[in-house]
């Protein structure tokens, strides 16, 4: 099997997303906001020409040639979100114990009461600055950001602290489930 002297990737950028690569740091700005990773710890170099950011390596092994996509699917996600953001509506199920849901934005928690019928609440942490969290209706959760990992992180979170322990789940399916990704 031949092996490639060089593997390489292409992202285009569009008008109204302003991309800055500084060595490994790439800053990306768009009418949503601003994102900013260092990407310093992968033996990739990333460089901007004309309207393009180029992800490259020279003879990669298999790692190093993964590793070229995923730094550009990572930068993809960066320009996604600065332009278009990222939303995951969550669903509240209840079957047994009426539950209520608080957003504190000042806290970034959100507190979840009267979950199976508990006494104390139980509190999700909302990850990242920009991400925010919202009641759309009663049973619906609105988690939006324009970074992916904050937005699915938060979802992640709240749905595992409804997560039912010590039950039966196929009697016990209250909780908090993500049912539609808005990518």
């Amino acid at each position: 099997m031949v092996k490639s002297a060089l593997v390489e990737e292409k992202i285009d950028i569009p008008e109204n997303v302003n991309v800055d690569v500084e060595k490994s740091i790439v800053v990306v700005k768009g009418p949503k906001g601003e994102l900013k990773r260092d990407f310093s710890h992968a033996q990739v170099s990333i460089t901007k020409e004309n309207n393009t950011v180029k992800t490259s390596n020279y003879f990669p092994r298999k790692k190093e040639r993964a590793l070229v996509g995923t730094i550009t699917s990572h930068i993809r996600n960066m320009i996604k979100g600065v332009t278009d953001g990222f939303i995951y509506k969550m669903k509240v199920v209840i079957s047994h114990f009426p539950v209520t849901v608080e957003v504190q934005e000042a806290n970034k928690v959100v507190l979840i009461k009267n979950f199976t019928g508990e006494r104390s609440p139980r509190k999700s942490k909302i990850v990242g600055n920009e991400t925010s969290v919202r009641m759309e209706d009663k049973e619906t959760l609105i988690v939006e950001g324009i970074n992916i990992e904050d937005v699915a992180q938060t979802a992640a979170n709240i749905q595992q602290t409804t997560k039912i322990r010590k039950k039966d789940i196929r009697v016990f399916m209250d909780g908090i489930y993500v049912f539609e990704k808005i990518k």
